[in-house]
């Protein structure tokens, strides 16, 4: 039973090599705004995988967070939340 597509979804298909590598195909790479060396993300959901274009990671903005996250950090924080 085939399923319907949307008049403005893109069916685009690319093979698996033996090393588990795929080309994303060009209207994919156009339609997220892929170029060489980006990171792709893959959101696996349980009626199939969502594949986008992943930002990349700011090392400022971690810092920042991760020094807000240290007053959690501590032997009776672990004690009390090991079970959660």
């Amino acid at each position: 039973m085939a399923e319907e597509m949307a008049e403005d979804t893109a069916l685009a298909y690319s093979r698996l090599s033996s090393k588990g590598q795929v080309t994303v195909p060009l209207k994919v790479r156009e339609a997220l705004g892929l170029k060489a060396r980006d990171i792709v993300a893959y959101e696996v959901r349980p009626d199939g995988v969502v594949l986008r274009r992943a930002e990349p990671f700011d090392v400022e903005f971690y810092r920042a967070l991760a020094s807000t996250l240290e007053e959690w950090n501590s032997p009776e924080d672990e004690e009390a939340f090991r079970d959660l």
